[in-house]
């Protein structure tokens, strides 16, 4: 936050107040190649500097002010898996019964669990207070509205997604209106602990980028909510890291319907191949991201801290920059570990593999970042263990594993034997973001021929599809 986006507006005022104004913004962009039913957004925002004069006690007080004009705002949001940090009741693979699941309740391979560490993960909480569980989620002054709409580029969240001391309420309210890029950023890109920890085609360098960073942002301007487009709060798009499935999901031909390549051979390909296999042909270009995290090394005082390969606190890490994806088939469905589930440290777990195959007609070719760990897992029963992080007792506080594991285990509900190693598991993080200029997306030779990235035979072919053929 705090970057300004350098776009090519027109700003016109239209109604104005004493000292406010309603401003109707479009960007002066071309439209988009092949979008031929793409309707070039017009913003319009209402300059809140008059409405809010005194200063305000509290973060809710902002928010009881906004909903005196938003009265349904509040209401809103409190239905969404932002404020809930669940989803709707959904089928798992391998799990009989319907179950929500979300950030709430999941084990991932970055920062583990949020499970006994909710002051500190509801951080990037869209909300205020909540510091453990229960927590009363039916408050709608409760709800954090700035976050998503302040312009300052001063509002920080701390613990219990409070606004750290000093903020100013007053300037921050009176700086809102609709979100730009760096309101998603600031959980979105630093989400897990730290920048390009967690997402490979997430970071600050989207908050104003170049056209080789990201060509619907850099050249056409786009904001994120221009794809991720939002009705009552509820925010478009899917997050495998929390999801199964591809209900809400958005895609390239939500705006490109029309055949955007004029060469039937490569339009041809849609059928097995993601449009982001070949317009994504690295990513983290600009900025380095997490690839490995082992978790076994931390604690080790002989060592000292250097975010991008050692913390005592969270261990040891490699980072890496411009990567190639790696390439897999994908339905938009994934498999999901949930706690409590058997794994075996013999092999590496897969948190949340997505699914899909050669022979599955619905599936095509995706890049992916795959985010490796070594993670605490119970020796005899055979389970990935959620510790405590933060917070007295936990490993950050006491560098104290058993300790940790056995107060995480009680949060979660799940039993503990109280033997413990630390098993190999991946991550998969589908890749959408860092779209490159058209003259820079992969060609035939890329994927065909001897220098080929593709793993054909760990894909399911018998060698180059170009040789053996394809599908049948």
């Amino acid at each position: 936050m705090g970057i300004q986006l350098k776009q090519a507006w027109i700003a016109v005022v239209v109604g104005v107040g004493v000292a406010a104004g309603v401003y109707v913004v479009s960007s002066r962009a071309p439209a988009l190649a092949g979008a031929a039913e793409f309707d070039r957004p017009v913003r319009v925002h209402l300059d809140h500097a008059a409405y809010f004069a005194a200063p305000f006690a509290s973060p809710q007080a902002v928010t009881r002010a906004c909903l005196k004009c938003h009265p349904q705002a509040a209401a809103d949001m409190m239905r969404t898996a932002h404020w809930q940090w669940l989803g709707q009741e959904v089928s798992i693979p391998g799990h009989a019964k319907p179950q929500r699941i979300g950030k709430k309740n999941l084990l991932n391979n970055f920062c583990l669990t949020t499970v006994g560490n909710r002051a500190s993960c509801t951080k990037c909480h869209v909300g205020y207070g909540w510091v453990a569980d229960p927590y009363d989620f039916s408050r709608g002054e409760n709800v954090d509205c700035l976050v998503c709409h302040e312009r300052t580029g001063a509002y920080v969240k701390g613990e219990g997604g409070l606004p750290v001391n000093g903020t100013d309420l007053r300037a921050t309210a009176r700086s809102v209106g609709f979100p730009k890029r760096e309101n998603c950023s600031v959980c979105h890109s630093y989400g897990g602990g730290g920048q390009g920890v967690k997402h490979g085609d997430l970071d600050s360098s989207l908050e104003n980028p170049t056209r080789d960073d990201d060509v619907h942002m850099g050249q056409y301007g786009l904001l994120c909510i221009d794809c991720h487009r939002t009705k009552r709060h509820e925010i478009a798009g899917r997050a495998f890291s929390v999801s199964v499935n591809s209900d809400g999901a958005i895609g390239c031909r939500d705006c490109h319907k029309a055949p955007p390549h004029r060469d039937p051979r490569i339009e041809r390909h849609l059928a097995a191949v993601a449009c982001q296999t070949c317009h994504i042909p690295t990513y983290a270009r600009k900025l380095p991201t997490k690839t490995f995290w082992d978790w076994s090394k931390g604690g080790d005082e002989t060592r000292s801290d250097d975010p991008h390969k050692y913390l005592k606190i969270k261990g040891e890490f490699v980072y890496d920059h411009d990567i190639v994806p790696e390439y897999g088939w994908f339905d938009g469905t994934v498999e999901r570990y949930m706690v409590g589930d058997p794994m075996d440290p013999a092999v590496v777990t897969d948190i949340n593999r997505p699914r899909g195959s050669l022979r599955d007609a619905k599936a095509q070719i995706w890049p992916f970042k795959v985010h490796r760990a070594l993670q605490p897992y119970d020796r005899k029963l055979r389970t990935l263990l959620p510790p405590v992080l933060s917070g007295e007792g936990g490993f950050w506080h006491d560098f104290d594993w058993d300790k940790a594991l056995r107060l995480g285990a009680a949060a979660s509900g799940v039993a503990f034997s109280g033997e413990f190693g630390f098993a190999k598991t991946a991550m998969y993080w589908p890749l959408s973001h860092m779209v490159t200029p058209k003259e820079k997306a992969l060609t035939c030779n890329d994927c065909h021929g001897n220098q080929t990235r593709m793993d054909w035979k760990a894909l399911g072919y018998d060698g180059d599809p170009l040789v053996v053929g394809g599908r049948r």
